[in-house]
């Protein structure tokens, strides 16, 4: 590896709250089930403890005020804290005061917890799509200072297969901008790639995960933002009868994660997403004392509009 700084992010939220389950699962019924999102956490801090990795933990508010004592582990460790939002709604099925609505409460419960300002956010499932772009005025409203929501592919459920597959500012109204960080891919032939995350993750053999993130580093001289959820390393988590689909992007190699996550841990650098930002802005966005004052020349490059013909 050349040095350069990835990010690693975490969303915190636990298996019977994913949008492919939410059919079957309502909002309402999530108390009924066992929760495993304590311990698979647990487990994910001890593994970044060893690595010396410090990661951007999205969390949802409603496993913090539930879990307050994962939040505070979390950020005495000198992780990130960051927001999933509340209840894990998709973007474009809320309207715009919900969305307010949905992601002021977590943001102010984060902060309630940690005593520190809060200023990235990730929504449900990428759910930031072309027609909610609304949302990113809301976030800046609201304080945040990155989203780090948009997928550069096509999906069934989330993407904005033109977007830029790299870190680029959205301009906003009266001259504003809020950082973008997008999760990452290659590019092979005309499509994106998805590869360093979740499912994608899972499916993929490490060897290619690892040439995609390294022809990331090297080639396009930019930085990979890996994400995955702390259920994603429970192969022994229970089984929800969900539609074929669901079924097989939730369980698909599960038993596999935990050692992939380690070889990342092992080959590559990881910081959390505020520090890229800070690279960006050339300014101190108040890190926790672990992080802070890590620094290496970060390529991120800057696009107002963010998205190609």
């Amino acid at each position: 590896m050349d040095g350069r700084l990835n990010a690693l992010t975490i969303d915190v939220e636990d298996y019977y709250q994913v949008s492919g389950f939410e059919s079957h699962i309502r909002f309402e019924q999530w108390p009924d089930y066992e929760s495993r999102v304590v311990g698979n956490t647990w487990r994910l801090l001890e593994m970044l403890h060893f690595h010396r990795v410090k990661a951007t933990f999205f969390i949802l508010g409603w496993i913090a005020e539930r879990y307050p004592q994962v939040v505070l582990a979390i950020h005495k460790e000198g992780h990130e804290i960051a927001s999933h939002g509340y209840r894990h709604r998709l973007v474009y099925n809320m309207s715009r005061e919900e969305f307010r609505q949905d992601t002021e409460r977590s943001k102010e419960v984060l902060e309630d917890l940690c005593g520190v300002p809060v200023v990235g956010y990730r929504a449900a499932s990428y759910s930031i799509t072309k027609q909610t772009l609304w949302s990113l005025e809301v976030l800046h409203a609201l304080g945040f200072q990155y989203d780090s929501s948009i997928f550069p592919i096509h999906h069934d459920r989330y993407g904005i297969p033109n977007a830029s597959r790299f870190p680029y500012g959205h301009s906003l109204s009266e001259g504003r901008e809020l950082l973008e960080f997008p999760l990452s891919t290659v590019r092979m032939m005309k499509w994106n790639i998805p590869i360093a995350g979740g499912g994608y993750l899972r499916l993929f053999p490490y060897w290619f995960i690892r040439w995609g993130i390294a022809q990331i580093n090297e080639k396009e001289k930019a930085p990979a933002i890996v994400y995955l959820h702390p259920w994603e390393i429970d192969p022994n988590q229970p089984r929800i009868n969900g539609d074929r689909l669901s079924r097989f992007r939730h369980y698909v190699n599960l038993e596999k994660m935990e050692q992939k996550l380690k070889n990342l841990l092992s080959d590559f650098q990881f910081v959390p997403l505020r520090v890229l930002a800070e690279s960006y802005r050339g300014s101190d966005l108040s890190l926790p004392g672990e992080v802070k004052g890590i620094s290496a020349p970060v390529a991120v490059g800057r696009n107002h509009i963010g998205i190609t013909e």
